[in-house]
């Protein structure tokens, strides 16, 4: 079905029938091609990407060839609705969105187990912008599919929030679920590793809890993006000894909980270490299986535990939404975590960038229409 068919009478102006988009060939290619619009279906949305932020697992995907070629990758994604399909009632033309790219069944196993991730309907990608559905982001247009519009995976940004901050509400979501894993308490000291995007995002979550947040990085510049969203306990990885710190900062016990936002597995010794005695320790960036050395007597004698958290919960994707907008208005405006900002010609730079970060470098975002 052609985007025309699909709209009927309820299109406002003819859609492009051409896009950009930023195409992954294979391992470490990636090139910016001239693609026909993706077409919509009944129950789906075409939506104009405006602000597309560049994640890890993007970077991955990238340069270890895991996936087969070629895709459009991108996945922290906010738009505009440009063309509504058959049957959609919820959303119309000119309605600003965010668009999430995975949404689980809610009936099988894992979801009544609410370990939503492990969900077959979950693990399928629900938005593209051609080829095999990978988030499409990395485009000027992108098709999202009618169970992600059915399910609630399409949630309208109000417009006093700017594209920018709403592309963060899929790692805010993911971050979220991570910290709501660690029950933490305000009597609490929790130490986060990592001071990237998706650290300070870890840290000023948890920073909600009323717990004690200690932060650890090796670069001074993103400690002082950290400061400026309230993160006041920095560490300085590269010249002090972080156990020693965590210690010290909690009456010589350790931290309650620990978060590793950072996909080093030689840290996984120092988060250990830096945990007190039935301290939890929570791996958030080891996302490719393989193997890493581990205390055994850590666990079993210290009773410390050893947990892991990857993508979202839909039991709290309208909490990180509400964080996200909300936040905005009342000061939580993530926009200061973007340093750097490119139009879609220039998603090859833009890549390259953010898969060798500097002291300065942050959040990397596309900008199709910059």
């Amino acid at each position: 079905m052609g985007v025309a068919t699909a709209l009927s009478n309820r299109r406002a102006g003819a859609a492009a029938t051409t896009m950009r988009a930023a195409v992954y060939r294979g391992l470490n290619d990636v090139r910016v091609e001239t693609l026909p619009v993706p077409e919509i279906g009944k129950g789906e949305i075409l939506v104009r990407v405006a602000a597309c932020g560049i994640c890890g697992t993007d970077l991955k995907k990238i340069h270890t060839g895991s996936h087969s070629a070629p895709r459009i990758f991108g996945h922290e994604m906010a738009g505009t609705i440009v063309a509504v399909g058959e049957g959609v009632g919820a959303f119309s033309v000119g309605d600003r969105v965010v668009a999430l790219h995975h949404i689980p069944c809610g009936q099988c196993y894992y979801c009544r187990k609410k370990t939503y991730a492990q969900c077959e309907t979950y693990k399928r990608v629900g938005v593209t912008a051609g080829f095999e559905p990978s988030g499409g982001g990395f485009a000027e247009y992108i098709r999202v599919m009618d169970w992600i519009v059915a399910r609630g995976g399409v949630v309208r940004i109000p417009n006093a929030v700017p594209f920018e901050q709403a592309a963060f509400v899929e790692p805010v979501s993911t971050c979220l679920k991570g910290v709501k894993l660690l029950d933490l308490q305000p009597d609490e000291t929790v130490l986060v590793i990592g001071q990237g995007p998706i650290g300070i995002l870890l840290a000023s979550l948890a920073k909600r809890s009323g717990a004690k947040i200690l932060t650890s990085d090796v670069y001074a510049e993103r400690h002082r993006v950290a400061g400026s969203l309230g993160l006041i306990n920095p560490i300085d990885a590269r010249n002090e000894d972080v156990v020693a710190r965590v210690k010290a900062g909690s009456e010589g016990r350790g931290a309650d909980a620990v978060i590793l936002a950072v996909g080093a597995d030689a840290l996984i010794r120092t988060a250990m270490a830096a945990a007190r005695p039935g301290g939890k320790v929570m791996l958030f960036a080891q996302t490719q299986h393989g193997e890493a050395v581990i205390d055994p007597g850590a666990i079993c004698l210290d009773e410390k535990t050893l947990l892991g958290s990857y993508s979202s919960s839909v039991d709290f994707q309208q909490e990180a939404a509400d964080i996200v907008f909300e936040g905005y208005v009342s000061g939580y405006d993530l926009t200061r975590l973007v340093s750097h900002r490119f139009g879609l010609e220039q998603a090859v730079e833009a890549i390259d960038m953010a898969s060798n970060p500097q002291p300065n470098s942050m959040k990397i975002m596309i900008e199709p229409g910059a």
